[in-house]
């Protein structure tokens, strides 16, 4: 028996729950409202459109698949760090099945924008995590940057394949591994 619903929260669950046995399609208003066993009205006392409700629950599916643990000790180079995404993104296609081809579409023509942004905010929040830990890593040469090859520019290169394979939902992460061994480390 479900039970009042009475936070943002609970109905970004229900939410990321209809998406997991139903898809994309089964997310809008009277659809949680239904799951979650309250009103419509009482959904839109969070989220004043579809599109908000989609769009939050795009940011909470990002954020579960993508969310960097807080013992960051797991990343202990780059390298790891790489494996871990590629894991993660295996591990959100089978939870959410599309989700990283679909979400954009999920949105109404006038609200395409703020899908893109979403996942743009998404992405750069991720490469900035890589920055990160590419120049903390202390396993990496020294002598691997300079002022062409950056560790911004090489984090861009990583990247760009890394959205790729999302796209293709290829997970097999052993070239780009292959790439970074050779290339960052001694």
């Amino acid at each position: 028996m479900n039970h009042v619903i009475t936070s943002r929260e609970e109905i970004l669950k229900v939410s990321k729950d209809l998406i997991r046995k139903s898809g994309w399609n089964a997310v809008n208003i009277r659809s949680v409202a239904s799951a979650c066993n309250v009103s419509v009205g009482s959904i839109y006392n969070y989220f004043h459109s579809k599109s908000d409700l989609i769009g939050a629950t795009i940011e909470s599916v990002w954020c579960s698949i993508f969310h960097f643990p807080k013992d960051e000790t797991i990343f202990n180079d780059f390298i790891h760090c790489i494996q871990w995404i590629y894991t993660r993104m295996e591990y959100g296609n089978n939870i959410y099945p599309d989700f990283f081809t679909l979400h954009s579409v999920s949105f109404l023509e006038k609200d395409k924008l703020k899908g893109q942004q979403l996942m743009q905010q998404s992405l750069e929040h991720i490469q900035k995590q890589l920055c990160y830990i590419l120049t903390h890593d202390k396993n990496v040469r020294q002598d691997c940057f300079n002022e062409l090859f950056t560790p911004e520019r090489f984090v861009n290169f990583v990247f760009s394949f890394i959205v790729s394979s999302l796209m293709k939902q290829d997970y097999d992460a052993s070239v780009l591994l292959e790439v970074i061994q050779r290339t960052i480390y001694n």
